[in-house]
């Protein structure tokens, strides 16, 4: 036969050379339209070959070829081959596809990755079946029973763009050939192919070994072979039995198996092999699709029962004989578990694309029966599954190594047949191993090792090397080439896992055993972070750069970049691991180097290097490592866990197991240097709770006991409120009760340079414990007993600068002079509602309206000092002028300023205001009583100044600026002196960065408006989305939720990704990524799956539509959380650059839309203004219309409500004045805990855990007539709280008042009085003389909602049909004057409230029109 090509081809195809050369015409801008058939049908066993000429890296794909039964000559060709219907087969990647459908997965070398100058051939042999040849080697039957006329076809598709016939003729012969039926059998052995393996790991031993034949006895030719062990026919292969569960679906020639309605069942979904497995066969399946509504997952065994006469049952583990099954971590006989722990990994965790196998071993059939088959139960989370036949070719010969050191001990180990160990003549020389990642190569005889297509692919570059390193043996390669598409560069480590039988993942850091990688400047265990900024970042190295790795004999293992040792990154590292890197990202290819003449000599010591300090080394008091280096020891008590790459401790079986929790710093405390932690989780099971304190006990030395209080030498702890030395106390009642600490609590030591101990709650000094410590190396410890179980350090660990000292948990202190390189000032933490700093407080952000954009200096001005700020954006749907002035205000008063104004305007003592849009202001305050103001650098005014204060207070003067109307963003730039900032005039403005969704994302994602909204169109899940460009850093992206459906429980989860989303994998829910992935879900923190923070900002599930949920990385690495516009704080630290935000459209969000922080509000807040009146700096403003519409908090307590029949006449016919004060909704308000009312003003607690409904004002005063006393009463009056009885609350709305006999325990005696006023109608038989009655109030409901004064009583939820506690208590406004404030009744020495002391937390009024009934409170339990 002719090897030419037809003339007629795809309409993008030209033909040359005699129509034997095949060319993809404009193979840039498309990549199909290239089909081309032979000139003539194939003769049987012809072997029609084309040799790839040319690739480009355009595209995806690349050759495909196959067979057709259509005649060219009145074919209608379509785009590509796949196209072809009506009898075609097609070869593309590792697939076979007939008419277009998928027959047969997994099979021959994958014609994706062939190269230029690889030969490709297809065959149809004498028994009409089809064969893939490659490079001359045959692959094996692709599929049966076709035609005899049959054309050859070639498709040019996406990367294959030139082809050339080579030939059309048969194979070579095999000598001494009898009959076809003896070659096709004896054809794996006479060309040795290498990618056709044999389906075991065991050597061939002779004839003896391979006359194990089938036990269903039909395997008897094979057995006649001899040599040929383990080799098997394809016609042979193992398969899902046709018999099987009632839900089960069988596809893919029977090697697919998947369960029907997934999310309604889940089990009857047994499936078992179509025949007995043989000794040593492995029978290996892959995970395709797994769903998260159950628990529990695949079980895979074995079984003696013949599936023929087997009545499935609904799980395998409840058959009662026979059968022997891997469940979770566990191994079951017969439905009863034998063994409970197996091996370290449970079935239950894997995910899709995982395998699982079992091997049936030949030197163990007097343990096993003789006759076994092979069975899959696709349980719960399990849904699909495919059987991998790993003897195609070599690239499929990789084991999960995970999995399959679990199943069998003996896999991993070397063998006889596969001995790593080199023949005497031969040096021992450190290579490459041959078995590496499905994207890499080896050349140059083992010592290089690169990526051939780099810039398609940025991961599969995982490579070995072919030996165990020896001890102190450095492993050491140079980057020899990079690409810079990818985010990421090349990461290297050590692994126990033996090359020869693993499974290599796509990047060594998703192995979950035995290994340890540097990748970018932290170092992974396992897959899990243990060290952060660890040495030189990986990610910035440059072609020529070198990168090694030692194990030293003592099992510490150290990292090398350009020769320069990084110090120990890891101990216990256990012996004869391999040396590993992987070219991930930029890193294209590395070469070994084995001159080590020059690499520097390993110190001994481990504290050299750039931050090698060992966790138990000594500190440096010279100060060389950073303050953020404080982490927990790798050493702790037995039920510790260290997590969060060691910034949080937890307790394992924290219900079970209340000591052996203590955990340790990993270097010592310098003086001066704060140790604080945060607690994290409680429970309430147990009594005591957490202790800390330091000891002089190295971590290496230490016995961990109990409770560290049982330690007798070198410690002093903090326990309750006794302080304890070497285990006996010193010291009662000192300023704090750690048992009394709750979660969200801070708790800080230090020791001075005088050698005395403090301890800080929540920021504040309680002054000195103990005196006398010993100087030199002191550690700090914690222990986590009781009912504390989880703590993390905090980002206030370092050196302490005690004038900043903050009670507030979610502001961050920094120190006054600012870390950006000439500027001299910064802004105040204390700013509008509407205000965000940024760039550690040098610039500001009005994020939502067009007020509340107040912001100060972060201190005074001096005489002759500039302050200069820069206009960045403005906003023109506003309009309005900014305002920029000076501020008297004494000292101390400023710290006490929560921000309550609306402009500049209504501050006191506020002068000098700049009416003028402007770009550039300098305000300059001068000896001389007058401020300079300039714009654009022009002096516009001079302001004379006659305060008369303003002798005594000119040294307590701030700079005030109102970012108002159309000015939304503002930086400093000012120095110390006027011609200072000239240098800045030129300075780039900056430009936020447009942040769009990326078009690669979750499945039942369909993004709108320009990539600016997405919404998911089905299901729950598979929703996943990431923005296309990268968070800058002080950048804050925002995005509102457009869409909830409630249907479905649970909402959406939001964070960052640090690696490049381009080609990410997405899974089901953002909770599969493991990998640099930070994520908040409901109100925890996660990290890569690992929760690392409970109890963070309010709980996502209940946001509504329309809320703004936004994320920002500072330039410290701190990602927080904002809701509608308010800092929830520092959610987690050490954010990698770039990173990515990243949103999972769950269960009830289902569409979304970014949010641009210039976007205008259409209504003013209600904050703003209240009845036409302006504010004042005293006033708060009213409740704002509670965000969480969908709380079930509100929800039950207005059942509860609604069981006590009330009028609807008393309360305020509009819903939106109800104020849920649960913690959620509290936090998406972004409430204080405390606010200031009334002339004076006076402080007051918002109600948190009660609910809040609405009374209606003019119905309650009897006394208040008009609209505008009733508003001067919520203006000018103070606020106060009264528990009261539940069966007392229609008597107090009846009467508009609170009465004595509203609660007989929580009135007092009454007091006679002359006149004859009374709160309601005289009672029958009274006396014409009234008492007026003593009523009980107090400015917190922590005293008025105490069980003494607001009785709980039980009802059953009409709704849900659960009991529940309930109390009620109300809301009043008080006169200012008409009450006495005193001390607490109770007689009770705890602080009730933190802000209120117990002298002045009990409020008594007796004057009669002196309250006014504001709203119902109720709390339920």
């Amino acid at each position: 036969m002719a090897a030419e090509l037809h003339p007629r081809s795809g309409k993008l195809i030209g033909l040359s050379n005699s129509n034997r050369t095949a060319q993809r015409n404009q193979p840039v801008q498309e990549f199909n339209h290239g089909l081309v058939l032979s000139r003539e049908p194939l003769r049987d066993r012809d072997v029609f070959t084309v040799r790839i000429d040319k690739k480009v890296n355009s595209w995806s794909g690349s050759i495909e070829i196959g067979v057709t039964a259509l005649d060219p000559a009145g074919l209608e060709f379509p785009s590509s081959a796949t196209g072809l219907k009506g009898g075609s087969w097609i070869v593309s990647g590792c697939s076979v596809l007939k008419d277009g459908r998928s027959v047969l997965e997994e099979y021959g070398r994958d014609l994706d990755q062939l190269g230029e100058g690889d030969c490709v051939g297809i065959q149809r042999n004498g028994k009409g079946e089809l064969h893939l040849w490659v490079n001359g080697q045959d692959c094996g039957t692709a599929a049966s029973g076709l035609p005899s006329r049959l054309w050859a076809v070639v498709d040019l598709y996406g990367k294959c763009t030139q082809v050339t016939v080579v030939s059309c003729e048969p194979p070579p012969e095999i000598d001494g050939e009898e009959d076809e039926d003896v070659e096709d059998e004896m054809v794996s052995r006479t060309h040795s192919r290498p990618d056709k393996f044999p389906n075991n790991f065991e050597p061939d031993s002779g004839g003896g070994s391979s006359s194990n034949s089938s036990p269903a006895g039909n395997s008897g030719g094979v057995a006649g072979l001899g040599v040929v062990t383990g080799s098997m026919t394809t016609n042979d292969a193992l398969l899902f039995h046709e018999k099987c569960g009632t839900l089960i679906k069988l596809s893919n020639n029977n090697k697919t198996a998947e369960r029907r309605r997934p999310l309604d069942e889940f089990n009857n979904g047994v499936v078992m092999t179509n025949r007995p497995l043989r000794h040593n066969e492995m029978f290996e399946i892959r995970i395709d699709k797994l769903v998260d509504k159950w628990s529990g997952s695949i079980e895979i065994g074995v079984t003696t029962h013949n599936p023929n006469n087997l009545d499935y049952p609904a799980t395998m583990t409840n058959l009662r004989s026979g059968t022997i099954m891997m469940s979770g971590c566990g191994i079951l006989t017969n439905g009863k578990g034998t063994r409970r722990e197996y091996c370290e990994f449970s079935l239950d965790e894997l995910q899709e694309g995982d395998h699982i196998g079992l091997m049936r071993k030949a030197n163990l059939t007097n343990q096993t029966p003789g006759v076994v088959y092979g069975v899959v139960d696709l349980y719960g989370m399990a849904v699909k599954v495919t059987i991998v036949h790993n003897h195609n070719h070599s690239d499929r010969l990789r084991r999960n190594n995970a999995i399959m050191r679990a199943l069998s001990p003996d896999v991993g180990r070397p063998r006889p047949a596969l001995s790593l160990t080199p023949e005497p003549d031969v040096p021992d020389r450190l290579l490459f191993h041959s078995n590496c990642g499905q994207k890499a190569a080896i050349i140059s005889d083992g010592r290089t090792a690169l990526r051939p297509h780099a810039t398609d692919d940025f991961n599969h570059g995982v490579v070995l090397s072919n030996r165990p390193l020896h001890s102190n043996e450095v492993f050491q390669v140079r980057i020899d080439k990079m690409v810079d598409k990818w985010a990421g560069s090349i990461e290297i480590g050590v692994t126990t896992h033996n090359p020869a039988y693993l499974q290599l993942p796509s990047t060594m850091t998703n192995l979950r055993s035995g290994t340890w990688m540097m990748t970018g400047n932290g170092v992974m265990h396992n897959g899990t972070t243990i060290l952060d900024e660890y040495g030189h970042n990986l990610d910035r190295l440059k072609a020529g750069d070198t990168v090694g790795v030692v194990r030293k004999e003592d099992g510490s293992l150290h990292f090398f970049v350009n020769g320069v040792p990084q110090g120990p990154a890891a101990w216990n590292v256990p012996p004869s691991v391999y040396a590993v890197v992987d070219l991930y990202g930029q890193a294209a290819q590395a070469t070994i180097m084995d001159d080590l003449a020059d690499l520097p000599p390993l110190p001994d010591d481990s504290s050299e290097g750039p931050t090698a300090m060992s966790p138990g080394s000594p500190c440096s008091i010279s100060g060389a490592t950073a303050a953020n280096d404080l982490r927990f020891h790798q050493l702790h008590g037995t039920n510790a866990v260290i997590t969060n790459g060691g910034r949080t401790a937890l307790r394992q079986n924290c219900r079970s197991e209340f000591n052996d929790a203590i955990v340790i710093s990993n270097r010592c405390l310098r003086d001066g240097e704060l140790f604080e932690i945060v607690i994290q989780k409680m429970v309430d099971r147990w009594s005591g709770s957490i202790e800390a304190g330091v000891t002089a006990i190295r971590p290496e030395e230490l016995e961990f006991p109990n409770t560290m209080t049982d330690i007798d030498y070198d410690t002093w702890m903090l326990s309750g409120t006794a302080i304890m030395q070497d285990g006996n106390t010193m010291r009662n009642n000192y300023g704090c009760d750690l048992d009394s600490l709750t979660t969200g609590s801070r708790i800080g030591m230090m020791r001075t340079a005088s050698g005395d101990m403090h301890y800080f709650i929540n920021g504040l000094d309680q002054g000195v414990a103990c005196t006398g410590l010993p100087p030199g190396n002191l550690f700090a410890v914690v222990d986590l007993y009781g009912q504390c179980v989880q703590v993390s350090i905090t980002s206030s660990s370092g050196p302490l600068d005690n004038s900043l000292c903050t009670s507030n948990i979610t502001e961050k202190s920094f120190p006054i002079h600012s870390p950006v390189a000439g500027v001299a000032h910064r802004l105040h933490s204390k700013h509008g509602k509407n205000v965000v700093l940024l760039g550690d407080g040098c610039q500001a952000l009005r994020v939502d309206g067009y007020a509340h954009g107040i912001v100060f200096s972060a201190k005074e001005l001096k005489t002759d000092e500039v302050f200069e700020v820069r206009c960045r954006t403005l906003n023109y749907h506003w309009s309005g002028r900014c305002a920029l002035g000076l501020c008297l205000l004494r000292r101390g008063n400023l710290l006490r300023f929560y921000s309550p104004v609306q402009d500049a305007v209504t501050i006191p003592c506020t002068f000098s205001l700049m009416e003028k849009t402007w770009d550039q202001q300098l305000l300059q305050w001068q000896r001389y009583k007058y401020a300079t103001i300039s714009v654009n650098m022009s002096n516009f005014s001079i302001v004379q100044f006659a305060h008369p204060c303003l002798h005594c207070m000119f040294q307590n003067v701030y700079a005030v600026l109102d970012l108002y109307g159309k000015v939304t963003a503002v930086s400093i730039v000012s120095s110390t002196l006027v011609e200072d900032s000239e240098s800045c005039e030129n300075e780039p403005a900056l430009v936020p960065t447009v942040m769009m969704f990326l078009e690669n994302h979750g499945k039942n994602i369909q993004l709108s408006n320009q990539n600016l909204t997405a919404a998911r169109v089905s299901s729950y899940n598979q929703g996943l989305l990431v923005t296309a460009q990268a968070l800058p850093r002080q950048q804050l992206f925002q995005f509102q939720i457009d869409r909830l459906n409630p249907s479905w429980t649970s909402s959406l989860s939001l964070g960052v990704i640090g690696h490049s989303p381009d080609r990410l994998n997405f899974p089901s829910t953002a909770c599969c990524l493991k990998r640099s992935v930070w994520l908040l879900q409901r109100d925890s923190v996660f990290h890569n799956s690992l929760k690392i923070c409970e109890n963070y900002g309010p709980n996502l599930d209940t946001c509504p539509e329309g809320t703004v949920l936004g994320l920002l990385v500072d330039s410290s690495g701190c990602l927080h959380l904002f809701v509608n516009g308010m800092d929830q704080g520092v959610a987690a630290q050490d954010i990698p650059s770039p990173c990515y935000p990243l949103i999972d459209l769950y269960g009830q969000c289902e569409q979304v839309s970014t949010y641009d922080y210039m976007r205008c509000q259409g209504d003013m807040e209600k904050a703003d203004m209240v009845d036409g009146i302006k504010e004042s700096v005293c006033w708060t403003p009213p409740p704002e219309v509670n965000p969480n519409k969908t709380c079930e908090y509100q929800a039950l307590c207005s059942r509860f409500k609604e069981l006590l029949t009330l009028p609807d006449g008393y309360f305020n016919e509009d819903a939106k004045y109800n104020l849920c004060y649960c913690e959620s909704c509290h936090k998406l308000r972004g409430d204080e805990a405390y606010y200031k009312r009334g002339e004076p003003p006076r402080d007051y607690a918002l109600p948190f855990g009660w609910c809040r409904f609405a009374l209606r004002s003019c119905l309650n005063f009897n006394r208040i007539k008009t609209h505008c006393e009733v508003s001067n009463a919520f203006k000018k009056w103070h606020i106060a709280y009264h528990g009261t009885s539940v069966g007392s609350l229609r008597r107090i709305l009846d009467h508009n008042q609170l009465l004595s006999e509203s609660s007989s325990i929580f009135s007092l005696s009454p007091v006679k009085t002359e006149g004859h006023g009374s709160y309601g109608e005289p009672e029958e038989n009274s006396a014409p003389e009234r008492e007026i009655p003593r009523v009980q109030l107090s400015p917190t409901m922590r005293f008025s909602g105490l069980e003494v004064f607001a009785p709980k009583v039980q009802f059953r939820d009409p709704r849900s049909l659960r009991c529940h506690q309930a109390q009620v208590g109300f809301q009043v406004c008080v006169r200012p004057g008409s009450y006495k404030v005193g001390p607490t009744s109770l007689g009770t020495s705890e602080p009730l409230d933190p802000r209120f002391s117990n002298a002045e937390i009990d409020w008594i009024t007796k004057e009669k029109g002196g309250t006014l009934l504001y709203g119902l409170l109720i709390r339920v339990e």
